[in-house]
């Protein structure tokens, strides 16, 4: 075999490695539900998301704001960030408001209460599949992205949350009740940006807390909110 032809079957050989690196299975749609134990409207929204977690293709993650935490009982799983989050994306939405609970899919689409049509109508626009890998090396988890055209620019997120949870309110709008709550967000850190140019991310799980026993990490538009792609863990 000559050289020139070597040289060729090695780069061939390279690209396809490539492709499989990055053939993961299509992105799940991201629903996120900005949702409080303190708020009596949002148990049949965390219902929905409960069915929305048995459906292929669907990662619902529970966002539990904290505004709700001065109204007679305190949410155990309330962060900042999650409040932060949701006015973020109220502002890229274009929303006059904020409230629970509310749904977002992707990052384009608001649907407010339990909407199920509506949401059903949303899950079926089209959606990108920007691709990333996600490796654990040890104690590190590895996020890589190839080298594709064009000049955007995403925001990489990783998201720590707990599958399941069973919590029994004491006071406030739901007291007595004993809720049933899925995919709570525990943790949520931008970690980098990826351009045009292959990109690799370490992120130490140690970072997690001890609950946030599963990982997604997604690609965002910085400003707009969109998500582009994104892959579990």
């Amino acid at each position: 075999m000559s050289i020139r032809h070597q040289a060729a079957g090695a780069l061939a050989l390279t690209a396809l490695i490539a492709s499989v690196a990055f053939a993961a299975p299509p992105r799940p749609a991201i629903v996120e539900l900005y949702t409080s134990e303190g708020c009596s409207s949002c148990p049949p929204a965390e219902a929905l998301i409960e069915r929305l977690a048995k459906q292929p293709g669907v990662l619902p993650l529970a966002f539990h704001v904290d505004y709700w935490d001065q109204l007679g009982w305190r949410d155990r799983f309330s962060m900042k960030e999650a409040t932060q989050r949701q006015q973020d994306l109220a502002r890229a939405l274009g929303l006059s408001t904020i409230g629970t609970p509310q749904l977002v899919v992707d990052g384009r689409h608001a649907v407010w209460g339990v909407d199920a049509d509506n949401l059903t109508r949303v899950l079926k626009t089209p959606r990108s599949d920007v691709p990333l890998s996600l490796e654990r090396a040890g104690t590190d988890l590895v996020v890589r992205t190839p080298a594709r055209d064009g000049r955007d620019v995403y925001d990489v997120y990783v998201v720590g949350y707990l599958p399941q949870a069973v919590t029994r309110i004491g006071k406030g709008e739901n007291a007595g009740r004993t809720l049933t709550e899925v995919n709570v967000v525990r943790y949520i850190r931008k970690i980098g940006q990826s351009s045009g140019t292959a990109g690799e991310w370490k992120f130490s799980l140690t970072s997690l807390p001890s609950d946030a026993s599963h990982v997604v990490v997604f690609l965002q538009k910085p400003g707009n909110g969109a998500i582009v792609g994104a892959q579990i863990g």
